[in-house]
């Protein structure tokens, strides 16, 4: 998809052309046109859109994170962007629900995650079993489990957030092409040449933040991004003890796998999926809907079963959509290994949401060679030097 050239035709021209314009993308071309970039955002299909990784809302936001420093840092700093954004919009986008995370005491240690926070001044509780019972009630833990609890923490509605970037990219000046899939780009030393079915655009600079369509550039940049499919549901509730502004967001984790969940948010039942596993998907197959696998509703309402059976009601909605796992499932956020005019983010691997109006401006400011406030080492591509 990315080949070296000249172009003979005359495309029209921008500051920065943004190929993928999610979650990720909208974000940054907001960014980059509020800047003063003259910016051309194209899409496949018309954001928000229930063909990526936004749809279905909502999003978990956290900030003591697993991962180390840089994490906690960038989950502080999207929480400011989306309050700002907020603002600019007049839209509530962020909930401050509470996010309780519980795992298996021998699966998991929350020990190191509550340094990263505590050195950031993020608030938290680490929590017995018992005490998760007796504070949330509706939640049956056994003696095996522990919890950290993130008072602070919440949920965004995703596709709010999404059509809020969309809003405010267009009003700074952003140009906004959708149904419109890109065919190729062509990288020349000085510049870069998109083409759509039906024109073409040129910039001195690119990002390319496709999500599960990345696939699509393995023949010209090996990136080590495996699209899976996934499913979340919409469960009936036997008690208001489960309804938003009662009980939080939640992770599930241990050797039956890691679950995540939210609240029922106006009535629409307790919503859950699996972070981990999923069929594996690749552009241009069909996206299998809900309960075309006996194991879409079991699994999820296995974990219900689990730990919250007075949530483990009828079925009320569901929906699938796509992850971009990257082995270490760590961000990429790095330029083009051949072209440092190209900029690559991707492989958000299932928790990226939250980070993305961090996310935009550490995008706009890699282009515009400006330092971030946090280090960047571990989304690089050399990481992967070995498989690449």
């Amino acid at each position: 998809m990315i080949a070296c050239g000249e172009d003979d035709s005359i495309p029209k021209s921008y500051d920065v052309i943004v190929v993928g314009a999610g979650s990720m993308g909208m974000s940054a071309g907001y960014e980059l046109a509020a800047r003063g970039a003259r910016t051309l955002l194209i899409d496949a299909f018309d954001p928000p859109h229930a063909n990526g990784s936004h749809h279905g809302e909502p999003r978990l936001i956290r900030h003591a994170y697993h991962g180390g420093d840089t994490y906690v840092k960038m989950a502080l700093r999207a929480d400011e962007r989306w309050l700002a954004l907020e603002q600019a919009t007049g839209q509530k986008l962020l909930e401050r629900s509470g996010v309780l995370n519980m795992a298996e005491t021998s699966f998991y240690n929350y020990e190191g995650r509550l340094d990263d926070a505590v050195a950031n001044g993020v608030q938290v509780e680490l929590l017995r079993a018992s005490e998760i019972n007796r504070r949330f009630p509706g939640i049956t833990l056994p003696d095996t489990f522990q919890g950290m609890y993130e008072p602070n923490a919440g949920y965004l509605y995703s596709e709010r957030c999404v059509a809020a970037y969309k809003q405010q990219a267009i009003a700074a000046g952003a140009e906004l092409l959708v149904n419109s899939a890109v065919t190729h780009i062509q990288a020349a030393p000085s510049s870069v040449t998109v083409h759509t079915k039906d024109a073409s655009y040129t910039a001195p600079q690119i990002i390319i933040t496709v999500g599960a369509w990345f696939k699509m550039l393995s023949d010209h940049v090996s990136l080590p991004i495996r699209a899976v499919r996934k499913v979340v549901g919409w469960f009936e509730t036997n008690s208001p003890a489960f309804d938003a502004g009662r009980f939080p967001g939640f992770t599930w984790g241990g050797a039956a796998g890691g679950y995540y969940g939210f609240p029922s948010i106006n009535g629409a039942g307790i919503k859950i999926g699996r972070h981990d596993t999923g069929v594996e998907w690749s552009p241009g197959d069909k996206l299998a809907p809900f309960g075309a696998y006996p194991e879409d509703e079991e699994d999820i309402r296995r974990a219900l079963d689990a730990f919250v059976p007075g949530a483990a009601g009828k079925l009320l909605q569901s929906a699938v959509c796509k992850y971009e796992f990257t082995p270490d499932e760590d961000f990429i956020i790095d330029t083009h290994p051949e072209h440092d005019h190209v900029l690559l983010a991707g492989g958000f691997s299932g928790h990226g949401f939250k980070f993305a109006s961090a996310v935009g401006e550490i995008l706009a400011d890699k282009l515009e060679k400006k330092a971030a406030g946090y280090e960047l080492g571990l989304f690089e591509l050399s990481r992967f030097a070995k498989s690449l």
